[in-house]
């Protein structure tokens, strides 16, 4: 029997495009991010707050934490960094390029400190057009992919062994063998292939059982599926457009997912908003990027 749970407002933050949820377990605090308003916030569970800790004159699509403190973004261009209090960031690298048609998405850490992110074309039914990249610790970039249409989320199985990917546009969660000393990729293999059935893949998550958890654009849903593809079970999100999940709280048994409220006509009550569920299993700390 499947199961299913139900995800519950926390924060009423109304974001065009929030994304990229990922715990700071230093600070306990939950740092998110507003694609489309350049906005990154720092959402405190215990006191129920949102502060917008920077505001960038451009898109951001994930943050990531830094193991010298402060955070690592992928923003339009390509890749920056951000220190507490600081009112701009430092670029590090712009594989895009100031006037490319093409833009930033989601990213993730690995084990061994690198910076994952892949871009998407800003119009989004052009195809092909992304790639997915890895910022090295000492500020290189490597382009990884390239013909991604819509580069999404990014996670790893507990071992470190497997990379998880989503080309939001194919419909496609592929896996990958993974090198973690070097960072390279074996062949793709594609796990699931949604096919637009009930929405399209986003964001996603992977639990200490190694299941991974996908946030769905036009699902209402946060999907769990084993490591073999099988659907295991569901969150039922009471708006549409679920964008990305993160185990997060004291023991990493917080499923927060954010939302958008983007495209909606009429807007939706809850579009955009901050919520959690508790599904009874916990993640693993994410890892920070020694840059």
């Amino acid at each position: 029997m499947m199961d299913v749970w139900s995800a519950e407002p926390v924060l009423a933050s109304a974001a065009v495009v929030g994304e990229g949820p990922v715990w700071d377990a230093d600070d306990r605090c939950l740092y998110w991010v507003d694609i489309e308003r350049g906005e990154v916030h720092r959402f405190d569970p215990l006191a129920g707050r949102d502060t917008v800790v920077i505001t960038l004159d451009r898109q951001v699509g994930a943050v990531g934490l830094r193991e010298t403190g402060g955070l690592v973004l992928a923003v339009r261009e390509g890749f920056a960094t951000w220190e507490p209090g600081e009112p701009e960031v430092t670029v590090l690298a712009s594989p895009l390029g100031s006037n490319s048609l093409c833009r930033m998405n989601d990213g993730a850490c690995d084990a061994a400190g690198r910076f994952w992110a892949g871009s998407m074309a800003l119009q989004e039914d052009v195809l092909g057009a992304g790639s997915l990249y890895r910022l090295e610790p000492d500020g290189s970039v490597v382009e990884v992919l390239a013909g991604v249409s819509l580069s999404n989320g990014i996670a790893w199985s507990p071992d470190g062994r497997t990379m998880y990917h989503v080309d939001t546009s194919a419909g496609t969660l592929s896996a990958y063998s993974f090198d973690v000393l070097t960072g390279a990729l074996g062949p793709a293999r594609v796990l699931i292939g949604f096919e637009g059935r009930d929405g399209y893949p986003d964001g996603v998550a992977v639990d200490g059982e190694g299941c991974i958890w996908v946030a769905f654009w036009l699902g209402s849903r946060v999907s769990r599926y084993s490591p073999d593809g099988e659907l295991l079970g569901i969150v039922e999100v009471p708006t549409p457009l679920v964008t990305s999940c993160a185990f997060a709280g004291p023991t990493l048994d917080d499923l927060y997912i954010t939302t958008a409220a983007r495209d909606l006509d009429p807007p939706a009550t809850g579009a955009g908003d901050l919520y959690v569920a508790r599904p009874g299993v916990s993640g693993s700390q994410p890892h920070r990027f020694r840059g």
